[in-house]
């Protein structure tokens, strides 16, 4: 036991020393005994511990455009190949938005995410995002972060120049095992809209779904390229297998397993925002809090069609933790 504890503590170390891990050193993480969580964990804090202390960042989601999406997106229940019964509607209108944004503000979030289903934005719905941006932005002490799908440089700059302050467009896999989850465009697409939303100025946010069938070196192949790729923000979601898609059947992944997930993503991305996503909820359980041992950011209420944890147990949770709720300074 003492000899692993000192193992974990090295990779902190080189954490710490911005040294990343090798592929065996993560895989050596994610294939230890579960009685080795808990030293792995406080290995992990103390990684967290450096650059975040004990805050921990709110996001809220609006589902600012739901299904009606034509891409086959093995996962997603908004997808064209899904039979999930979802609400089906155009992007909402501005006073939606902006009452969505006096809700996250309510619930203490810092960051108010937007999010449209679909392949990317047409201009009539980056105008409406804009627009409704420049009045939030305005108004109330939000960080906005937009997820429009795949962004041309002229829309990437728009939002930029709007007071987007980071957009979302997740890797969601590993660059081998993208095929097998999604057919109507490319790993290499994804990229190039994450580095087109640096290029523009906005915080790029990029993550992960675990539990779609990948590999272990798969794991750790996905956070070596969202450490390549200088993600500022990278939420780890843990697959909510919905009925009705493609991924109904696909179990979920067992609490032991997803904290040694956030603790791998913590060692080999250690100064960034490491957000504990979708699937939360069903996939952690009873060990959601052990979970910010590792990450430093939840999301607060529902998901896009998925329900989440009450707020107030989220409040609560963070309370009992000793840690305290980020409150952003604009």
């Amino acid at each position: 036991m003492m000899e692993n504890d000192l193992h974990w503590k090295s990779y902190a170390q080189k954490a710490l020393k911005g040294e990343r891990l090798t592929v065996e050193e993560g895989l050596s993480l994610l294939e230890a005994d579960n009685d080795q969580v808990l030293s792995l964990l406080q290995a992990a804090f103390q990684v967290r511990q450096h650059f975040y202390g004990k805050k921990v960042k709110l996001n809220m989601i609006i589902n600012a455009k739901s299904g009606l999406c034509p891409e086959d997106c093995g996962y997603c229940s908004q997808s064209i190949v899904s039979a999930a019964p979802i609400d089906k509607y155009a992007l909402l209108d501005k006073d939606t938005l902006l009452a969505g944004a006096r809700e996250a503000i309510a619930r203490k979030a810092g960051t108010y995410c937007i999010v449209a289903a679909g392949k990317g934005p047409t201009a009539k719905e980056l105008d409406q995002v804009v627009e409704a941006v420049r009045e939030i932005r305005g108004t109330m002490p939000l960080k906005i972060c937009a997820c429009l799908g795949i962004l041309k440089d002229d829309q990437a700059e728009r939002l930029a120049e709007a007071g987007v302050h980071r957009y979302n467009h997740n890797l969601n896999t590993s660059k081998t095992h993208y095929p097998s989850i999604t057919t109507t465009h490319t790993y290499e697409q994804r990229v190039e809209t994450v580095k087109r939303v640096k290029k523009s100025g906005m915080s790029p946010c990029s993550g992960v779904i675990i539990g779609m069938g990948e590999t272990d070196r798969e794991i750790v192949e996905m956070a070596y390229a969202l450490r390549e790729l200088d993600a500022d923000s990278i939420p780890i979601n843990f697959l909510h297998a919905v009925p009705g898609t493609p991924l109904e059947h696909a179990g979920r992944t067992p609490a032991m397993k997803a904290l040694k997930v956030l603790a791998l993503f913590r060692f080999l991305c250690p100064s960034k925002e490491i957000r504990v996503a979708g699937g939360r909820e069903v996939n952690l359980r009873s060990l959601q809090p052990l979970a910010l041992y590792a990450a430093n950011s939840i999301f607060v209420g529902d998901y896009l069609t998925t329900a989440g944890q009450d707020v107030s147990a989220d409040h609560q949770m963070i309370e009992d933790l000793g840690f305290e709720i980020e409150v952003h300074a604009l």
